[in-house]
């Protein structure tokens, strides 16, 4: 008897006396992407969460569940190598991808996810390990969100800061150089401080990640001993020296990178419409999920900004640096699991085979971050598998074909299948608009106060919500059977975006969603001091208000703006209206009158 017949025969025996607490799986005769090559014809057994055999000969084991993949691909479980993890835990399976790199999120979101790994009671999520709470400098990027972190001032206690970010359970160490752009500035460490943290977690034995933005910040990272780079950077141009330069110094320190088209594109303007119009996507996000991948940072495309991220790409590819496919979803323009597809097919387009990024999805990541048996196709590995139709690796479209996706060796599809429901009814079960007032004012005086005829109404707007230092008085008279609403702000640094101004409410709760789709436009008159002011909008599933420009002259203005003009905008789910200051430090005042929902 053969070698492969024995070894048949015993797994089959084993499988058959352990059948009652066993889950067993034969995915039969698919082409099998095992991390790093493909194989044609191979059959692979699953059992109890672990690939038993990934190159299975013999007769199916009693009581298993026979998958056929003639026609399809057998890939390892997708990775993302870089996400924030902090909601929709569930789902990245439900596009396969089945771990996910976290770059920055709660230490008690990381801690619950790590206990509930080591218990394998983390079926029904994609795993993830995280930097925890990532290194940045106080007023640093990172710090902008609205909740208080830990900061590091100087290199000098840059070992204590590691090791308490490790005690936290940090599986890596994530490091912040950004300046910021434009009006939006941020603090930074400096390039001694970086390189005091670098060695402080090769010192404890953990990887450190350089986030940059920029080809200077790029070279001061991989310089300092960075182990990888959390994105390239957007440009319109770059030279081929500069392009080589950065390669061959990746090259020679050992570092891998991260490109985050997914990102990069969101601020360039550009839409991931391949995704979105997936119609094997179609169904599996809710109106909020899809409202954020549709948001970008950029309402006017201006595609050149890609131009340096792609030939840097192509550049390390050609040195042999290794490249990971991470989205940084969790941003405008992304959205967990439905965006390593997109980024995938961007690694293709920058000028990788799909092979290669099938790898920067699967083995890659797993072992640049070192996560252990995942990420391949191969005995004694986690069964986190996704069986796709088609062949990924002449069109890395194939990927959203998605037929199943096993986690632990369990299978996903029920998931899918109440996505699917889920989303069904959220459609069939809009609503009706809220009934608006006949003239469409939303701007009142009752008793000496300002109202307004439905919803929580008015209230200062001001970024110390999220730990900003602006400031704002409003002050209300009446005005041609209205509110007259003056706005003093006091606009201050400290804050990426800061903002200071009125805003209004249209929910029955603070921040609940209200159908205004009775209006299309929103109209107002207005006067100040000659400065530049936002109207703003924000509504559920967008994760930052969309802002137009208006102006505020000396004599009255009428203005209208339709909603149109907010990308992305669902009149459905408004959740506050702004009118405000910023982000320009500085005193500012001017007054809004007759505020009307209209619709032209």
């Amino acid at each position: 008897m053969t070698k492969t017949a024995l070894k048949a025969l015993a797994l089959a025996a084993g499988i058959t006396c352990a059948a009652a607490q066993a889950s067993t799986t034969l995915v039969q005769d698919a082409r099998v992407f095992d991390g790093k090559f493909a194989h044609e014809h191979r059959s692979v057994l699953v059992v109890d969460g672990v690939i038993a055999d990934a190159d299975y000969h013999g007769a199916a084991p009693a009581g298993a569940r026979i998958v056929s993949g003639k026609g399809r691909t057998l890939l390892p479980g997708l990775i993302d190598s870089h996400v924030h993890a902090y909601r929709h835990f569930e789902l990245p399976l439900l596009f396969g991808v089945t771990t996910e790199v976290d770059m920055f999120t709660s230490v008690q979101a990381m801690q619950q996810t790590t206990k509930a790994m080591a218990a394998g009671t983390n079926r029904d999520k994609a795993d993830f390990f995280s930097a925890g709470t990532l290194v940045t400098a106080p007023g640093g990027h990172g710090t902008e969100y609205g909740f208080q972190i830990p900061t590091l001032a100087n290199g000098a206690n840059a070992q204590a800061f590691v090791d308490a970010r490790i005690a936290e359970g940090s599986h890596f160490i994530k490091v912040v150089m950004e300046d910021g752009y434009g009006e939006h500035k941020f603090n930074s460490l400096d390039r001694a401080t970086v390189k005091a943290v670098i060695d402080a977690a090769h010192r404890r034995g953990k990887l450190a990640v350089v986030h940059i933005s920029t080809l200077a910040n790029a070279r001061a990272a991989l310089e300092a001993g960075a182990d990888g780079l959390a994105h390239l950077f957007p440009g319109k141009s770059i030279s081929a020296e500069d392009v080589d330069s950065l390669a061959q110094l990746a090259q020679a320190k050992g570092a891998f990178v991260i490109p985050t088209f997914t990102v990069l594109e969101s601020i360039a303007g550009l839409k991931p419409r391949d995704v979105m119009d997936e119609p094997s996507f179609a169904g599996l996000l809710n109106k909020e999920q899809r409202a954020t991948l549709e948001e970008g940072y950029r309402n006017v495309p201006v595609p050149q900004l890609m131009t340096a991220p792609k030939m840097v790409t192509a550049a390390l590819r050609k040195a042999g640096v290794p490249v990971l496919a991470g989205t940084d979803a969790g941003n405008p323009g992304t959205q967990y699991g439905i965006s390593l597809h997109h980024e995938m097919a961007a690694l293709v387009d920058a000028g990788l085979t799909p092979r290669e990024a099938l790898v920067a999805a699967t083995s890659g990541p797993a072992s640049a971050f070192k996560l252990g048996k995942r990420g391949q196709v191969a005995n004694g590995y986690k069964a986190d598998l996704v069986l796709v139709e088609g062949d990924p690796l002449t069109d890395i479209g194939a990927t959203r074909h998605i037929v199943e996706v096993w986690k632990d060796g369990e299978s996903t599809t029920a998931l899918r299948d109440q996505q699917r429901a889920h989303v069904a009814q959220e459609q069939q079960a809009r609503g009706t608009p809220l009934a608006l007032p006949a003239d469409g004012r939303i701007s009142l005086v009752r008793d000496g106060k300002l109202a307004s005829p439905f919803g929580v109404g008015w209230m200062p707007s001001e970024d110390r919500m999220m730990g900003g230092r602006s400031s704002v008085k409003l002050a209300t008279s009446e005005s041609n059977g209205g509110a007259l609403i003056a706005v003093d702000a006091k606009v201050e640094p400290g804050f990426a975006f800061p903002w200071a101004g009125a805003g209004f409410m249209p929910g029955a709760q603070p921040m609940r969603p209200a159908n205004l789709s009775g209006a299309n436009a929103i109209a107002f008159r207005v006067r100040g001091d000659g400065q530049r002011y936002q109207l703003t909008m924000l509504w559920q599933g967008a994760s930052i208000p969309r802002g137009v420009p208006f102006e505020a002259g000396s004599e009255w203005t009428d203005v209208t703006i339709p909603f149109s003009r907010f990308d992305g905008i669902d009149p459905a789910a408004l959740l506050m209206i702004g009118f405000n200051a910023g982000p320009k430090p500085g005193s500012y005042h001017f007054e809004i009158a007759d505020v009307r929902l209209v619709r032209q």
